[in-house]
């Protein structure tokens, strides 16, 4: 027979398991936003894996704090070594994905700019072009040359115009 004792006991089993299954597919999620990042950025992720780093109380981007999870996976760019990078979950939410400084492949004529949206802001990164062959692995960090901030609907404005 089935009694109140034996029943908290099997509702406690079946909520832990119900809370691995869904933290099972947070990390799924995590490894599929890992995968399109990696891409994006021209890396290789390694081990096809991300693994649980910690469970913590961490700002969101409205300075907030919420329950977070951070994983941590491992990249390469030259197949040559191992770099280290951290992808932060608020729920399904990313929150933000960081790699460890590494080499990068320059490609001729392409510059090194790289655009990040800030909440109703753009921060442009400039970069300095390193003087190299083509397609040398560059295995310093490049010189920031600026740094500025520009409203988000200015920026698109200037994008629309040179896209047309």
């Amino acid at each position: 027979m089935l009694t109140l004792g034996n029943m908290f006991v099997l509702m406690l089993l079946a909520a832990g398991a119900a809370w691995l299954w869904h933290a099972h597919g947070l990390r799924e999620r995590a490894l599929e936003r890992v995968k399109q990042h990696c891409q994006r950025m021209e890396v290789i992720l390694l081990d096809d894996n991300v693994a649980l780093r910690k469970v913590a109380l961490l700002p969101d981007a409205r300075g907030r704090r919420r329950l977070a999870r951070v994983y941590g996976f491992e990249f390469t760019v030259t197949s040559e070594q191992r770099h280290a990078g951290t992808i932060t979950m608020f729920g399904q939410h990313v929150g933000n994905i960081e790699l460890a400084p590494h080499p990068f492949v320059e490609k001729p004529g392409q510059p090194l700019e790289q655009h990040n949206v800030v909440g109703d802001s753009v921060v442009i990164d400039a970069v300095a072009t390193p003087r190299a062959a083509p397609e040398a692995v560059i295995d310093v960090v490049p010189e920031r040359v600026s740094a500025q901030v520009v409203q988000l609907s200015d920026w698109r404005r200037k994008h629309d115009k040179l896209q047309h």
